[in-house]
């Protein structure tokens, strides 16, 4: 399943973290405050009971949810999320990150976000599948693929996707392959959609190095979090000749000055679940990892991991945030004042949305590209995006996070401003 990191320990403070985030862009793009207040609120917030029997014939209701935060740039996207720590703060805040996500790389979406407060690790394939059907026939008439596409997420990942579109294509009396991204290959899904993200990250990371003059060949790169993201990522990166000399996952972290070989610890991973025991590497804690003296740091995993006092001791010269949100709002002010380059969440984890977004245009069009073409469009979306933001950044002498934002709430607020308020 997905390993685009763990549910947020506290939505409340993710959700505040965000609004922070985007008032400060207003104020400093000099923007009306009023379109603040508008894109402070979702324009809908569905919370659904999914009742299904479980392995023993007992009624079990779980907690379902589904917000869209705005359409202004075209259909809500967004992905769903299964984690007995969902909640609707949180999903409100990846709500919101997504439609500036999506603005930031000039894709035609708005902003959404699901969940289902669920233990997938403690239920059968036959529950995963009950709960999913139940949950997509709960929200099927506030989703469709030019209403809200959804997309895997933390523990979703293409079979659920598939069970959600044979759902709502039973519904709708055809088959309907563009309500849903992520989905397997055999059933409409995009070749290379799986690594997406990771390899996003990965084209960001080579563009920050040459933006400060640091060969990517020979960098040192701790990444935590080796689940989709993290691995997809390091995988790239090392193919460009980068030394990817620590990582970690939910069980602990594994450090080796030489460099780790990142096919060979892909499946190492896959055959025992884990990075630990890896030939070769010695094991460390997770402070430690996000404190190497490297020049690359790959936060992959969970929301909120560098504070303020984790900043303080950061030693990489660039951070490319490959999950939601893993800088706090103190962390993120001492890494501008010590002069770290952040590749903002919403740039460096927005290959998958990329990748989402060419697998609903082939839907739409009955289409279906290799490998090759999908992943040059998402590098050439990538790079433009990131030029965007450094100009930005030189226009406004502000940092990433900062120019990033200001050019996505400039882009909505423009979009509203043409549309107007109606009724």
């Amino acid at each position: 399943m997905s390993g685009k990191g763990e549910a947020s320990p506290d939505g409340k403070l993710f959700l505040e973290s965000v609004l922070s985030s985007v008032k400060r862009a207003f104020e400093i793009g000099g923007m009306s405050m009023d379109f603040y207040e508008l894109l402070k609120v979702p324009k809908r917030i569905v919370t659904v009971s999914v009742p299904i029997k479980d392995r023993k014939g007992n009624i079990v209701i779980y907690t379902g949810f589904r917000v869209q935060h705005s359409d202004v740039l075209g259909p809500y996207k967004g992905g769903i999320r299964y984690h007995p720590k969902v909640n609707l703060d949180e999903v409100t805040a990846l709500a919101m990150l997504m439609t500036y996500k999506c603005a930031a790389l000039s894709l035609p979406f708005g902003g959404a976000k699901g969940g289902v407060a669920c233990d997938p690790k403690t239920l059968t394939v036959e529950e995963l599948e009950r709960i999913t059907r139940r949950y997509t026939h709960m929200i099927s008439n506030v989703i469709g693929p030019f209403v809200d596409i959804p997309a895997p997420d933390v523990y979703t990942d293409a079979r659920v996707m598939a069970w959600i579109m044979d759902t709502y294509s039973q519904l709708m009396g055809r088959q309907v392959p563009e309500v849903v991204t992520g989905k397997p290959v055999y059933l409409g899904g995009s070749e290379g959609r799986e690594e997406a993200t990771g390899f996003g990250a990965a084209v960001v990371t080579r563009e920050a190095c040459r933006l400060l003059g640091i060969p990517v060949k020979g960098a040192r790169v701790a990444i935590q979090g080796f689940g989709n993201v993290g691995s997809y990522a390091a995988l790239h990166l090392a193919s460009q000749g980068a030394k990817i000399v620590a990582v970690s996952d939910s069980k602990g972290a594994i450090y080796s000055k030489d460099g780790l070989y990142i096919e060979r610890l892909m499946s190492h991973k896959k055959s025992t679940g884990t990075v630990l025991g890896f030939p070769g590497a010695t094991q460390i804690s997770e402070h430690e990892l996000l404190q190497l003296d490297v020049d690359i740091l790959i936060p992959a995993a969970i929301e909120g991991v560098i504070t303020k006092e984790v900043a303080e001791r950061v030693k990489a010269k660039i951070i490319t945030e490959g999950a939601n949100g893993p800088t706090t709002s103190e962390g993120s002010l001492v890494l501008q004042e010590r002069g770290v380059f952040v590749i903002p969440d919403i740039l460096a984890s927005a290959g998958g949305v990329t990748g989402s977004y060419f697998e609903w245009v082939q839907n739409l069009q009955r289409e279906h590209w290799p490998r090759e073409v999908v992943l040059n469009k998402i590098e050439e979306k990538m790079v433009k995006s990131f030029n965007d933001m450094t100009n930005e950044m030189k226009k406004l002498e502000v940092g990433p996070r900062d120019a990033l934002m200001v050019l996505s709430v400039s882009r909505i607020s423009t979009a509203i401003q043409s549309l107007g308020i109606w009724p």
